[in-house]
């Protein structure tokens, strides 16, 4: 039953909370009788990992790393074989002229020449294929050729 005279109640209104008293202001407002809350707001409840916990989770090695560059030797393999394919004129080939052999952007040819590559397994199979160079494999067989004179 709802009458004049009772509170109206409005909507979003938060209620005023006892007030939190420490030491001896709880000691008197307790003597007193007054309503006083002794709980602290926010103590026991725990938000995440404690700090320790956290940096502890950060210094972990979790995170991936970047992927591998191609190596300095294979983009100073690449340039000397395109240098040695000489044209008609007999000018050396160009880094845009290899790329367009390869069907790849000039971007990525100059990329991998100067060691800032990614390792395109398939773009550096067609460069071996065009330049008759390994570039792939161990370190000591990079720059060697393709299809060496077999041994008889």
């Amino acid at each position: 039953m709802s009458g004049w005279d009772d509170k109206p109640q409005i909507i979003g209104f938060k209620q005023q909370r006892p007030t939190v008293a420490k030491g001896s202001a709880l000691n008197s407002a307790q003597r007193s009788g007054l309503v006083v809350s002794s709980e602290s707001k926010g103590a026991g409840q725990n938000h995440g990992p404690a700090d320790h916990q956290r940096i502890a989770k950060l210094d972990r090695d979790d995170a991936p790393k970047p992927p591998e560059k191609v190596g300095v030797d294979v983009g100073k393999a690449v340039a000397t074989a395109r240098m040695a394919i000489k044209n008609k004129d007999g000018k050396s080939m160009t880094q845009k002229e290899l790329a367009t052999a390869v069907n790849a952007q000039p971007s990525a040819i100059t990329d991998l020449e100067a060691g800032r590559a990614i390792p395109d397994q398939q773009l550096l199979a067609k460069l071996e294929r065009k330049l008759n160079i390994k570039l792939r494999g161990a370190k000591a067989t990079i720059g060697a050729p393709l299809h060496p004179p077999k041994k008889k």
